[in-house]
């Protein structure tokens, strides 16, 4: 019987992969099977992080904005392995100030990093994958891609950009036998967050259903999930792992009142 979570045999580009969520899901990734390229701009931590993957990981540095860049990368993973099967765009930046104070020069930086990058990823990997006969391409979208958030002008617009820019690609690309969806994290636990005071453990984020933040590995098992054969007949979907954070307020139950 054919293992449907496998990805054996196939090559993952996992852009953003040097730490944090893009790591983990490389993790799970090799764990199934998969050849997976990881990309990123912080170099020691990318090479370190697919040292520890082992001979199933590599490591390119990689500007997602570059054109370029993009280019490079495709042709490392065909000149690997002839074929690329699954494309995560993870790579991004998280900021956060008032609408009133952001400066257009920001806006547009962190549009360009977190939008125009998938954009430029799925553009590129979309002949190679049509050659191999379909693929699954899985963008990294957020919470505030689903809901209005303060404090996230350009980082929410971005996320909402992705995606819209999901639903286009799964509409025009179902017929090729590629399927595109987004997930979208809630809070989660990670170096990043880590360093702003976020915190593991029940009751650390009272503002979710489930009273906690996310762990890494729970979103990478998403993400894998979609790039698998268990996912066939799933794209354009958005898969929200927050907890339950955007399904509404929060509000205590108690039985029997």
């Amino acid at each position: 019987m054919t293992d449907k979570n496998s990805l054996t045999g196939r090559t993952v580009i996992i852009t953003g992969a040097a730490r944090g969520l893009g790591a983990e899901a490389a993790r799970l990734a090799v764990a199934r099977g998969a050849d997976v390229v990881i990309t990123d701009v912080l170099d020691e931590e990318g090479e370190a992080t697919a040292a520890g993957l082992g001979p199933k990981a590599r490591f390119l540095h990689h500007d997602v904005t570059s054109q370029e860049d993009w280019q490079r990368v495709a042709a490392f993973a065909l000149a690997e392995s002839g074929r690329i099967d699954g494309l995560v765009n993870n790579a991004g930046v998280s900021t956060g100030q008032p609408l009133e104070t952001e400066t257009v020069e920001h806006f547009r930086k962190v549009i360009d990093i977190n939008l125009t990058a998938v954009f430029i990823g799925m553009k590129t990997v979309i002949p190679v994958m049509k050659e191999n006969g379909g693929g699954s391409i899985v963008n990294i979208s957020s919470a505030a891609g689903l809901m209005g958030l303060a404090l996230t002008s350009s980082y929410g617009a971005s996320k909402w950009g992705v995606r819209g820019l999901t639903k286009v690609g799964a509409v025009e690309l179902g017929t090729a036998g590629i399927r595109v969806n987004s997930v979208h994290p809630g809070m989660v636990y990670t170096p990043m967050t880590a360093s702003v005071g976020i915190q593991q453990g029940e009751g650390n984020y009272p503002n979710t259903p489930m009273g906690r933040v996310g762990e890494a590995g729970e979103i990478g098992e998403a993400i894998v999930f979609l790039l698998s054969d268990a996912a066939s007949y799933v794209t354009g979907a958005e898969l929200a792992v927050d907890g339950g954070w955007t399904t509404g307020p929060t509000v205590k139950y108690v039985m029997g009142q």
